[in-house]
């Protein structure tokens, strides 16, 4: 089980990544246009490092919904290995069957 305070800091980046994501969206937009004149481009560049780094989706980190674990992580199951063992042991991931020969 990960430490509390990183599962919530975890969640406080995603609500983060949510909040300014269109913000952020706006003025990369801006940035990457080369049609802009280059002053424009410099202050939406500008206006995009004011805004808080933990609201850059690259800062999260995927976690087991179950136990916060941020290593060997399945994303399309959202667990950790671990988990992914324990619940298909108990026939609690549809179509995982524990293997036995």
């Amino acid at each position: 089980m990960a430490k509390k305070s990183m599962i919530e800091r975890e969640k406080k980046r995603e609500r983060l990544v949510q909040k300014y994501a269109a913000k952020r969206a706006a003025l990369q937009e801006i940035i990457h246009d080369q049609s802009q004149p280059m002053e424009e481009r410099f202050k939406a560049s500008l206006k995009l490092a004011e805004l808080p780094r933990n609201s850059s989706p690259t800062r999260l980190h995927n976690r087991c919904q179950l136990t916060g674990r941020p290593h060997a992580y399945y994303r399309k199951l959202k667990l950790s290995r671990i988990m992914l063992r324990e619940l298909g042991s108990f026939g609690q991931v549809p179509g995982m069957v524990k293997s036995s020969w």
